[in-house]
């Protein structure tokens, strides 16, 4: 596009609108195949064209000025909770605006689990986050404190 929004953009941004990012540049480089199936509800399909709908607002502010190319609720996605509930917030749009797109997800959210990735550097360095072994805050993760953990 030419305001600097890509496919991959819209994908992780799609995770924001607790949607799982559909599959990209196949069979066609910078785009996205949404192939939903049989079982989803027709309010499932609902949600993700009002998802869809909502990210085209979001891409028309980039195109219209209203939005800076690059530093942009878009460009940023996806945002998990512990960049949304940090204490520090330099973005250029509110915490609302990242975390709960439409009204509907204070209600139901599902959290992305990571922020913004290098896919290219992503997909040559695959890192098991299992094995990890620094010790998860519990304070930086409220969903922990919640289940006990």
């Amino acid at each position: 596009m030419q305001c600097g929004i890509e496919a991959g953009d819209i994908a992780k941004r799609l995770q924001d609108y607790s949607f799982h990012a559909p599959t990209m540049s196949w069979p066609v480089a910078n785009t996205l195949m949404i192939e939903p199936t049989e079982s989803e509800s027709k309010e499932e399909l609902d949600r993700m064209c009002d998802a869809l709908l909502s990210i085209r607002e979001e891409i028309r502010a980039v195109e219209e000025g209203r939005a800076k190319e690059g530093d942009n609720v878009l460009s940023n996605a996806p945002h998990p909770l512990s960049v949304v509930c940090a204490d520090e917030w330099t973005l250029p749009y509110s915490r609302e605006t990242a975390a709960y797109p439409v009204p509907s997800l204070v209600e139901r959210k599902f959290w992305p689990s990571v922020g913004k990735l290098d896919d290219v550097y992503g997909d040559r360095n695959v890192r098991n986050p299992s094995r990890s072994t620094a010790t998860p805050r519990l304070d930086a993760n409220p969903t922990l404190l919640r289940r006990g953990r």
